[in-house]
């Protein structure tokens, strides 16, 4: 890469550098003004709605479906940029400034690969921030769970504010917490299935037992499945192909949109216990006396 171009792609991009992990209590243990803050390595999200950028049709819409969702993160894989490109196009159109990007390393197989991948994010990027993504099988993309534990490890050390993807597995978000992961990215559903919460109780675990964000990332296909995991009490969810492949992603953005807020108020309102007996939720004693 040219030190020149690199030198323009951060200072166009203008991101924050910042490598302090804010980590909080859970929300049992938080103020009513603090549950309403999602807080990340120091940076506070208004927006718990985060974007990937694969399948859409053009840039374009690509950019207008960020715009309409309100989000404030916003993922892409390190090899849909020409990094020797200060004005590479798809970057043209993800850059702002409320935003920020989040560098994945989508397509490595190891730990290894994927400290290589993320220091050239850091470098091309100017961001320490990566959404840590190792796959092995190219078929169903699950997470090896082994080395995405390492590489957060490794990560970690160097100065990275590591969001890791994972298997909705609770022993292992417990670990990539203590190995000073900034938010755990657990799967509903196998990336691109767009089948749900098929893991959902292990998330409800997972969420009780976390210190730090969960995000809930792969499988979300509707809105009411976002809705859905903001009632567990996810911190965030993350979606992509559910916008992306829609007949009108645009419109499917907000939509997501609605869904996510709509699900955190109801979480921070306190849902009603699920029961199986009738219960009228007006006297019926001496109705008709």
């Amino acid at each position: 890469m040219k030190e020149e171009n690199n030198y323009n792609i951060k200072n166009n991009m203008n991101l924050d550098n910042k490598v302090e992990v804010t980590t909080s209590p859970s929300l049992r243990e938080k103020g009513i003004e603090e549950e309403r803050l999602l807080i990340i390595a120091g940076r506070t999200f208004n927006s718990r709605l985060f974007l990937g950028t694969g399948k859409f049709s053009s840039n374009e819409l690509m950019e207008q479906s960020i715009l309409a969702s309100g989000t404030e993160m916003v993922t892409v894989a390190m090899k849909r940029i020409d990094m020797d490109n200060s004005e590479d196009d798809m970057l043209k159109h993800i850059v702002h400034p409320h935003i920020q990007l989040l560098p994945n390393t989508s397509g490595v197989r190891n730990a290894k690969e994927a400290v290589f991948a993320a220091q050239m994010a850091r470098e091309a990027f100017g961001t320490n921030w990566l959404k840590l993504e190792i796959h092995p099988d190219p078929r169903y993309l699950l997470p090896d769970s082994v080395e995405t534990l390492k590489a957060t490890r490794e990560l970690v050390k160097l100065g990275f504010v590591v969001l890791p993807y994972c298997q909705a597995d609770p022993v292992l978000c417990k670990q990539l917490e203590e190995a000073g992961a900034a938010t755990v990215m657990p799967l509903g559903a196998p990336i691109g299935t767009n089948k749900g919460l098929q893991t959902k109780e292990f998330l409800r675990i997972i969420i009780e037992q976390a210190s730090i964000p969960v995000v809930v990332d792969a499988g979300i296909g509707t809105p009411s499945h976002a809705a859905e995991a903001m009632e567990l009490g996810a911190s965030a969810v993350l979606v992509n192909t559910a916008i992306a492949v829609a007949a009108n992603p645009v419109e499917m953005a907000k939509a997501f949109r609605a869904a996510t807020e709509a699900g955190r108020q109801a979480y921070e309102a306190g849902l009603g216990a699920a029961g199986y007996l009738a219960e009228a939720s007006s006297p019926l004693t001496s109705f008709l006396i």
